[in-house]
């Protein structure tokens, strides 16, 4: 079976993010890396007039095209930048986020969401936000994450994983405090995880039977419980269900030797128990292009794996390596799962 032609795969959905960091400026990068980086049609939901004004402020000789469907992204792409536009009530001050404009933030994530499950864009990419501004505008979502689940109406929760430099992270608790974790895992939390995880890389990343490694909490896996029941109590009877399942799953593994490249060989991803035990391995061995997949959603959505770096807009020095792969995986994925249904 081949994949489908590019004249029939819809444009990718770029969300605006925080106007005042560095999405605009990167996403700008990104439309002039296309050919050199083979990139697929995309479009940006932005307020086109800021955007226009933005390249020539940052140095980014970029030509920007107002559209009024996703249809006309690609017939535009070749030329300019296209924008469905989305208006920003306030001025935008670089590195000065604006709660008035969090509606219009809110409202560009709504309208990706919205055409991605019309058909109408293959996949949707976000552009960082700034989750302080859009609390004070009246955001009540921990996070990006939480928002497209609630907007997919999912009972269950969806699974951030993190993809850079041959390594896979899927993490089993995301923005909580360290002091919460073991209090918030349970074998039930991790066989979701698990099972997500596994499906996903089936069906969208292609891996026919996909091995899973399962790190640890404490160190040294616990020392036969002298530093803690977590492994001995949650993981390993989580672990052994999964293998009952028929699952390749391993573990748990103490995390100090999980990542080094012997150890990355012998599986196709891990579930981390908490945030840093999965972002730091990544961020070190692919600071600059990591991204960031939700999985478990009925849409492909895709991420750069850094935040709205403030003191870097408006500079136009910000790099935009990260969305560049962002824009790359959600187009791989798309395809695949297109082929899968």
């Amino acid at each position: 079976m081949t994949a489908p032609t590019a004249s029939i795969v819809p444009p990718l959905a770029l969300t605006m993010g925080e106007p005042a960091g560095v999405g605009g400026e990167i996403a700008l990068m990104a439309w002039r890396l296309r050919r050199e980086r083979g990139l697929p049609a995309f479009f940006l939901i932005d307020d086109p007039t800021r955007l226009a004004a933005l390249g020539p402020a940052t140095g980014l000789d970029v030509p920007v095209r107002e559209i009024a469907t996703p249809a006309e992204a690609a017939g535009v792409f070749g030329d300019a930048l296209p924008v469905l536009r989305q208006d920003l009530p306030a001025v935008v001050v670089p590195g000065r986020p604006d709660p008035a404009n969090g509606g219009a933030v809110i409202a560009s994530i709504d309208r990706a969401v919205s055409l991605v499950r019309q058909g109408r864009a293959a996949a949707m990419v976000t552009n960082p936000i700034q989750k302080s501004s859009l609390y004070a505008a009246g955001f009540r979502h921990p996070g990006h994450t939480e928002y497209l689940a609630h907007l997919a109406g999912l009972t269950d929760e969806p699974i951030m994983l993190l993809e850079g430099g041959g390594l896979r992270v899927a993490l089993a608790t995301i923005h909580v405090a360290l002091k919460d974790v073991a209090g918030l895992l349970t074998q039930d939390v991790l066989l979701h995880t698990a099972r997500v995880t596994y499906q996903a890389l089936r069906r969208d990343f292609g891996i026919a039977r996909p091995r899973l490694a399962v790190a640890a909490l404490n160190p040294h896996a616990g020392e036969g419980g002298a530093m803690g029941r977590e492994e001995i109590e949650i993981i390993a009877p989580a672990v052994a269900a999964l293998q009952a399942e028929g699952l390749a799953v391993t573990g748990p593994l103490p995390a100090d030797t999980l990542f080094h490249a012997g150890a990355r060989a012998t599986y196709d991803a891990v579930i981390c128990q908490y945030h840093d035990q999965g972002l730091i391995p990544l961020k070190t061995l692919d600071f600059d292009t990591g991204v960031n997949i939700t999985l478990g959603l009925p849409f492909i959505r895709t991420s750069p794996d850094h935040g709205t770096a403030l003191s870097l807009a408006g500079t136009g020095k910000a790099s935009p390596s990260s969305l560049v792969a962002a824009l790359l995986s959600a187009d791989r994925l798309a395809r695949r799962r297109a082929l899968a249904t």
